[in-house]
Formats: structure tokens, sequence, C-alpha cells
């Protein structure tokens, strides 16, 4: 596996892979976990050569936000990849990505706008820039993300369907289904921070969100479900609730009730000194 900081080796490498076949790129922050190794185990199944980028965006906190806690665990990180066969490790330093005299942002409206994008100012123009960068700087024919942020998701499809990115095309974004631990709780990089007793009690947020997605299958009034969702999930032990919502899959419009396309509840609360987010599925219910 190739280790490489600076935008020209990267290239050079990158288009040597390309004699092998086709490119998948996985965009990460690092602090690998398992959910970030199924993703490089499904970018291998879905091209020839896999590239995986570490990098702590720092347009993509806020001024409050942790971006100097954020954990950096970059010689266990390359050893995981290694081990998984990954073919090149993209690690740019901030100056590498953000050189003196950067002065460009991409902004996507609608889909960035409510849901932690209201909770995180800014924090989509940050991912949605750092994201375009990548896709220009690896080329890739195919990328994959998890589907814990399904808003991120949804911004990066817009972005590259309204740029007309063809390496890769919306089409060639491909989300992968939510790792969770054995208790339920969806694996993100923010769980270290979390107590020995919080993090017992985190899983009350998927088990409440698992008897809401039911109950709207159901045919149950949202407004119910979700009122109960926020009082089940407080009572888990969680301290505050950003949002709760059920969305519309593809553009994120806020839902009342059920249409007939895929939808997500999707929700982000605190626990501790921690915000986790998590999304599940719902189907519409059956007639």
């Amino acid at each position: 596996m190739q280790i490489l900081h600076a935008l020209d080796p990267l290239r050079n490498a990158v288009n040597a892979l390309r004699g092998r076949g086709t490119v998948a790129l996985v965009p990460t922050m690092g602090a690998l976990h398992e959910g970030h190794l199924t993703l490089v185990r499904q970018a291998r199944q879905q091209a020839e050569s896999v590239v995986v980028s570490i990098f702590v965006n720092p347009l993509q906190f806020g001024a409050n936000e942790d971006l100097d806690a954020y954990p950096r665990q970059l010689a266990r990180d390359s050893a995981l990849l290694e081990a998984e066969g990954v073919d090149i490790l993209w690690a740019p330093t901030v100056d590498a990505m953000y050189p003196a005299g950067f002065a460009t942002s991409v902004s996507v409206a609608g889909v960035s706008e409510g849901l932690c994008g209201a909770a995180r100012p800014g924090h989509f123009d940050g991912v949605a820039t750092v994201v375009c960068k990548l896709f220009n700087q690896v080329l890739p024919d195919v990328a994959l993300f998890g589907e814990k942020d399904w808003q991120q998701l949804a911004v990066i499809r817009r972005m590259a369907r309204d740029l007309d990115l063809s390496r890769p095309c919306a089409s060639a974004i491909l989300g992968v289904p939510t790792v969770r631990e054995s208790d339920g709780l969806a694996m993100s990089s923010r769980n270290a921070y979390l107590s020995a007793e919080d993090r017992a009690r985190a899983v009350a947020l998927p088990r409440a969100m698992k008897t809401a997605v039911a109950a709207i299958e159901q045919g149950a009034v949202v407004a119910e479900v979700l009122a109960q969702l926020r009082e089940d999930i407080v009572a888990g032990g969680f301290l505050s609730i950003d949002y709760a919502e059920l969305r519309d899959a593809d553009d994120l419009t806020a839902l009342s009730a059920p249409g007939g396309n895929p939808m997500r509840l999707i929700v982000a609360a605190r626990i501790g000194s921690t915000r986790l987010i998590d999304n599940m599925p719902v189907s519409p219910p059956a007639h």
C-alpha cells in the first residue's frame, strides 16, 4: 500500500492503477472502525483498485466543535487498511488540501438545510467542498459512503448531479448500510467519547427508533410516533434531541404522513457530551 501526502504523487499513482481497471474511493476522517472497513470491503467488490482517503477536514467543524479533539490515528489506521488490501492511502496535509490563498466553497442548497445543517451551520459546505476536491484529485469510477449520515450522502449525490461530475457520477456514489454494534448502536468514531455508563444507555436510541419505524409502517399517526420517540430517547438517558423527523429518502422533504416513496427516520441526540446521529429506512404502510 502506498501512503501519499501530496497531490502530484497521488495523481501519478492513481494513473498507474487505472491501467489495471476501475478505481474506487472511500473518503474517511480516520479513527477507523468496522463500519469503515465494511466500506473498504464493499469497494473491493466494486473496483479493481481501492483508494482510501484520511483527512480531518477543518472546514466541516464549527467554532465550538471537536476539531482538535478528533482522534488522529494514522499509524493504526494505515495498518488496518494495508490488511484489507487497499492500494493507496491518501492522507493529505491541511496545506496540501487548502493551500495558501484557497478561496472557494461548494454549497448545496435544499438537502443541506435543516437537520444537521441547522444544528451545525456551514458543516455541509465544508463536506461538499472537501468531497468535491477528493473526487477531482482521485477521479474515482465509484465512491462509497456509509448510510449512517444520510443527509451527507444526499448532499454529495446532489452536488455530483448539479455539477455534472462524471468521476464519479451521482449514480456511482454508493451508500453502504450502517454497521451496528451487537446491541444495535450505530458504529461511529464518536462512540469512543462515551463513558461506560453513557455507552450502556446509548442503545436506547436505536431501540426507540426501531419501535417508531414499526409504528409508522403499521399506519400510526406520524406526529404521535415522533412525540413518543422523543419521550423514549430522553427516558433512555439522553440529555436532549436536536431533531427526530421523518423525511423523504431522496430529497429530504419533511413528511407529516407517509408517501409512496422510500423514507428515512432521522435522529440526532446528545448523551453526556457526545452528539450521536442515526437513521433507519421506513417503508410505506401496506394498504
